[in-house]
Parts: C-alpha cells; sequence; structure tokens
C-alpha cells in the first residue's frame, strides 16, 4: 500500500506510454517499438488509476503536475490522449494552475492532435529533436529528419504552445563541435521556453553498448566533450534562458515543475508499464512489459515487479544527490528538518575533501556545486552515493 506523509510537497503524476515507432540504438528507457499502439494498454492504464483514486490518501491529494512521457506518448492520438487527460481530471484532483506536459516526437506530432492536446489542458510539450543533423539523426536511429523537427516545432506554436521544451544530445557518434553548435544555434532560433541539453550515456544492454564494446562506435573524446559543454554554455549566455539544472535551461517562470519535485525528492505517482511511484520512502515499480501490465491488469492483480521501503539514511542520500543537480543546491534547513541530518554529519571527510576542492559550496543555507563541479557533477556525484 503506497502512502503519504503529511507535511509533504504537493504531488506529482506520471502517466507512462512506453510505445515508439522504433527504439533508437542508444535508448535504455522502458520502450517497446509498435507501429500501432494498443487501445487495450489506455484502458489498463485508467483502470491503474482508479484503484488509486479510489484510496482516501489519494483523494485528498492535489496534484501539481501532470507528465505524460514515454516512449513517444504521440504515438496516440491527440483525441486519444485528450480522454485520458480528461479521465485523470475526472478521478484526481489537479492543481488549478497544474502543470500539464506531453513529450512527442516530431515524426508523430500533426497540427491537429496539438490543437486537441492544447484544448485538453496540455501547457507543456517537450520535442525529443536531439540533432538539427540528418545526418546525426541517421545514425542513432531517430524516425524524423531536420524538416520533421522545425516543422513539429512551428507547428506547437501555431496550435498555441507557449511553453515548449527541446530536447539535444551532444557526444553523439560522428558529432563534431561545429555539428553541435549549429544544432544549438538552431535550437535558439525557435525561441524555446526550455533547452535540455544531455550528454550521450551509452547504457549497458542497449546497441549502441554493442558496438562500442566492438570497438565500432565512433565517439567524441573527452576534450571535444568538454568543448562542446563550453560551447553551449558560451551560445546560451547570450540567450534569455538560465541553467537551472546539470542538463536543463529555461526562461524565468519556464523551469519544468514536474522534474524539480523529482529532483528535490518530492512524492510522486507513476501509472502504466514501467512506471515508479515513490511515497514516504516506499519506491514502487510497475512491470515493464506492456502485455504483462495489460494481462494483470485484466485478471484484478496489482502490475508491480517490485517494491523497497528506504531506510532514512537511504533517502538523504537521494535528497543530497538529487538536491545538487539543481543549480540552487540542496536544502540544509529542510534536510535537517526531514531527517534530521546535515551533509557534515552524514558525510565527513568526504564532503571536507570536495569542498577543499572547490567542487562543492557552502551558498547561504544551501549546498551547491560550483563552476568548477559542474563539468564534473558525475563524478562529484559518484562520491555521495
Amino acid at each position: 500500500m503506497i502512502t503519504p506523509e503529511s507535511g509533504e510537497q504537493p504531488p506529482a503524476l506520471y502517466l507512462h506510454i512506453p510505445f515508439c515507432r522504433s527504439k533508437c540504438g542508444y535508448c535504455s528507457f522502458s520502450s517497446f517499438p509498435c507501429e500501432t499502439p494498443p487501445a487495450a494498454y489506455l484502458e489498463a492504464l485508467k483502470e491503474q488509476a482508479l484503484f488509486f483514486a479510489g484510496q482516501d490518501w489519494c483523494r485528498e491529494r492535489v496534484f501539481a503536475t501532470v507528465f505524460i512521457g514515454g516512449g513517444t506518448p504521440t504515438i496516440y492520438g491527440g483525441a486519444e490522449l485528450a480522454e485520458l487527460l480528461g479521465f485523470m481530471r475526472q478521478h484526481f484532483r489537479l492543481s488549478d494552475t497544474a502543470e500539464i506536459s506531453v513529450e512527442g516526437n516530431p515524426n508523430s506530432i500533426s497540427h491537429e492532435s496539438l490543437v486537441q492536446l492544447r484544448r485538453a489542458g496540455v501547457n507543456r510539450l517537450s520535442i525529443g529533436v536531439q540533432a538539427f543533423s540528418d545526418r546525426l539523426l541517421k545514425g542513432i536511429g531517430r524516425a524524423h529528419n531536420v524538416a520533421q523537427a522545425r516543422e513539429a516545432i512551428t507547428l506547437a506554436r501555431q496550435a498555441g504552445f507557449d511553453n515548449i521544451n527541446l530536447d539535444l544530445i551532444y557526444g553523439l557518434p560522428g558529432q563534431s563541435l561545429e555539428d553541435w553548435r549549429r544544432s544549438l544555434e538552431i535550437a535558439l532560433s525557435f525561441a524555446p521556453e526550455h533547452l535540455a541539453l544531455y550528454e550521450l550515456s551509452v547504457e549497458e544492454g542497449t546497441p549502441f553498448a554493442a558496438l562500442e564494446q566492438a570497438g565500432r562506435l565512433p565517439l567524441p573524446d573527452d576534450d571535444e566533450l568538454a568543448a562542446m559543454e563550453e560551447a553551449a554554455q558560451g551560445l546560451l549566455a547570450g540567450s534569455d534562458l538560465i541553467r537551472y539544472e546539470i542538463s536543463n535551461y529555461a526562461r524565468p517562470g519556464r523551469q519544468c515543475r514536474h522534474n524539480i519535485n523529482y529532483w528535490q525528492n518530492g512524492s510522486y505517482l507513476g501509472l502504466g508499464a514501467g512506471a515508479v511511484s515513490c511515497f514516504s520512502g516506499l519506491r514502487v515499480k510497475n512491470v515493464a512489459d506492456p502485455g504483462q501490465y495489460v494481462n494483470l491488469i485484466a485478471a484484478g492483480k496489482a502490475p508491480y515487479h517490485d517494491s523497497e521501503c528506504l531506510p532514512l539514511t537511504a533517502r538523504f542520500r537521494e535528497s543530497v544527490i538529487m538536491g545538487l543537480r539543481l543549480l540552487a543546491g540542496v536544502s540544509l534547513p529542510l534536510l535537517r528538518e526531514q531527517y534530521g541530518l546535515t551533509p557534515q554529519d552524514y558525510y565527513g571527510k568526504i564532503l571536507d575533501d570536495l569542498l577543499a576542492r572547490k567542487l562543492i559550496e557552502f551558498g547561504g543555507d544551501h549546498l551547491r556545486l560550483t563552476a568548477l563541479g559542474l563539468p564534473v557533477a558525475n563524478q562529484v556525484l559518484a562520491r555521495l552515493v
């Protein structure tokens, strides 16, 4: 049983659509190739929603954000997603100012579907562009081209979206510094409210991992990656996008509230195959396979794959590590209030060493990464695990 604790910030609602037209070579997310997504999956997702909506604690909660992610949510039509969102509004209490996000890929976005989503109350659109280069897109297995990416952004504006995020990846196979600069310049020319710039991570079990092991994945070296990071900071310094998280930039007031809740180790309810819920230190993960998920729901069984109750120290550690991803850092008074611990108490000499090397610093009542620590954030955070 998932139950919230009193006094927590408003929770987030996540709906997972695990289907994509094709799976990219680098993708390690819970997603499955599918040309025509099954209607039965959306019905199963609604059934799981009804289970939680029927619990007293859930009826009492007001959800501050909704995020429909994937996979590729827009593999379903706009009318289907609008109906799904309407169902959630009917059975959950959403804030009047809720941030409602949908992820989409350029090849599965149409003017009609965008208008339907906007009318349904979706007020934030995240478009998986990844690169403004047909050569690079083909190399990583993306199903869209640059022309489709440009058109998708234009259509989103025409449909009335005034909060658009563009995802871009650097460190791609065969990507040069000039390729990266060009992608950034084109992205900025569309004046997005939000940019997410991710360094490629080659994850175990992906086709890219097999290619890398075989020596057939020509990735940029560390110096080239550092130059790409520096180029991004230089170009964005002249824009109105402000870095607020290691990989995320936004205009003032346009930060992704759903993800901030996650980085602040807030509570969230995840519905759908592979989705995760976390309340009061209890983390529950649904089965990843959508067919198994649908069958379990149809049989009246809980679609859980596993669950764990995190001890207080593990929750504290996660709050520190996730909070340090934010440029504002992690609140020391909040850590003390929630866990009765401070980073000094818990990490001791490890923290002293990071402070001495000027990789982290105290800023007011927050602990945060420094300008020196940001480029090596993964190494810094790994020491705090």
